[in-house]
């Protein structure tokens, strides 16, 4: 049986061990990946003098599916985000973030079950056009949205609700204000809506949206919106079933997919035993799916779940008293 080649970035601070934690579930669950590692962030700062190095960018386009551990972007100018970096490079365009109740978790709410389908590369969130004055009075920023960008996201959003069979698709916005960005967004989530008549089709605008996510999850399904507001929504909707520490992300390409940990890198615990893997598990599992490895997914899902809900040697953020090995031992038992 031929071996599907991964690359793997570790990460910064907590980013080896729950990576490590993750390898081990993909093997027992009986994945037969075989690992090419690779460093971005601090780790390849230190090592090559550059926090992506071309080599790494290399690894992910030879392989085009990559587990990534939480990267540490440097504070301050000439250090540009390394997430926007590889979802520019590689053209990812669509960012998948499932949220899924759990019981057993620090949470309000029971039965959560959303998916914000974000677009990745456009809108105020890409960086374009950033310029400060020469005196550090003012300071500008330019927001780009094509048609093309929005219709490539909507319909990644819909055919990800018909291939779920998930019931309605909800389009957040601002075109009440930002009425040329947010308003051609809006223009093509409604034409792209028509094509679909089989899916309920939704519109609100995002201060709403907000809203209706903390008084009423229950009413949304897949959620698909611009690059800003999906990155502020999908973390909101991540407090939903317990924290970062509870989601996954995907960023999905025409070729090549990167499937992390959307949490950071947590510094202050790096190498104590004592960070929460799930997020990196559940975004494997999404790995997975990718790979239309359904089988395997399933099975690790069914493990982490059952590990979460009866409690057993669980992390500190999840109401135990266990760190990362324990709990990963937990998960490994149970497959």
């Amino acid at each position: 049986m031929t071996q599907t080649r991964i690359t793997v970035i570790p990460g910064d601070g907590i980013g080896p061990d729950i990576i490590e934690s993750a390898i081990q579930i993909l093997d027992k669950a009986g994945c037969n990946f075989a690992y090419d590692f690779a460093d971005a962030g601090l780790a390849a700062l230190q090592t090559s003098g550059e926090l992506l190095p071309k080599a790494t960018l290399d690894l992910i386009e030879k392989n085009k599916v990559a587990l990534k551990g939480p990267l540490t972007t440097p504070v301050g100018a000439g250090f540009t985000s390394i997430n926007v970096s590889l979802r520019k490079h590689f053209n990812l365009y669509a960012n998948l973030r499932p949220v899924l109740s759990f019981k057993g978790t620090r949470s309000r709410y029971e039965n959560i079950d959303i998916i914000t389908v974000r677009e990745n590369t456009q809108g105020m969130y890409s960086g374009a056009g950033q310029i400060v004055s020469d005196d550090g009075s003012e300071a500008e920023a330019k927001s780009i949205i094509t048609r093309d960008g929005a219709e490539r996201i909507c319909v990644a959003a819909y055919e990800l609700a018909k291939s779920e069979n998930r019931k309605k698709v909800t389009a957040i916005h601002k075109a009440n204000i930002l009425k040329t960005t947010s308003g051609l967004f809006l223009e093509v989530a409604r034409e792209v809506a028509k094509r679909y008549p089989e899916i309920e089709s939704e519109e609100m605008i995002v201060d709403a949206a907000c809203m209706n996510l903390v008084m009423y999850p229950e009413r949304f399904d897949v959620i698909v919106t611009t690059n800003l507001f999906g990155d502020i929504l999908s973390d909101l909707c991540a407090g939903l079933v317990g924290g970062l520490g509870m989601a996954p992300g995907a960023n999905i390409g025409e070729d090549t997919a990167i499937f992390e940990a959307v949490h950071g890198s947590a510094p202050d615990i790096a190498g104590k035993n004592l960070a929460n893997p799930t997020s990196v598990i559940l975004a494997s599992i999404q790995m997975l799916e990718y790979l239309e490895m359904k089988t395997q997914a399933d099975n690790i899902r069914n493990a982490v779940r059952d590990v979460i809900e009866s409690g057993d040697r669980t992390t500190r953020d999840l109401g135990g008293s266990h760190g990362t090995t324990d709990f990963t031992q937990a998960i490994l038992e149970r497959l």
